[in-house]
């Protein structure tokens, strides 16, 4: 499915959005000490940016480890993103699974209060990018 242009800008910005209302339910959860909800959050706050650039720049992925193969394909091999911002979402990636999937996995306050901040900068880094500001 092709969109119009006017509508795929919609969706670019709606994705990106959500991934700062989604950083906000991180913050909320964290202050309530639910840790295995914040991971998720996390991690989904990454994904739906990068589910906005991958729109804006046309790319397709059907999965959740598309999203971020595909990150890499374009945007890290090319140096657009750093690869520690890329270890980053694949983490997240992890850390969601097995707080969301695995019976035995605890998720604790130290497994996700590093994170933050570095995801803030991910999404950061997305939002320039897809509206063409000048990185640091």
């Amino acid at each position: 499915m092709t969109l119009r242009q006017e509508d795929k800008d919609a969706l670019v910005m709606y994705r990106l959005q959500r991934a700062n209302e989604t950083m906000a339910e991180v913050k909320g959860t964290m202050q309530l000490g639910y840790w295995r909800i914040a991971a998720n959050r996390l991690y989904y706050a990454c994904y739906y940016a990068t589910c906005a650039l991958l729109i804006k720049n046309d790319i397709t992925a059907h999965t959740h480890s598309g999203v971020i193969n595909q990150l890499g394909l374009h945007f890290v091999s090319k140096g657009i993103i750093s690869k520690d911002q890329s270890k980053l979402i694949k983490h997240l990636f992890e850390l969601r699974q097995d707080g969301d999937y695995s019976d035995w996995i605890t998720v604790e306050e130290k497994d996700i209060k590093s994170y933050v901040e570095p995801a803030e900068q991910f999404i950061k880094t997305i939002e320039q990018l897809i509206l063409n500001i000048p990185t640091n």
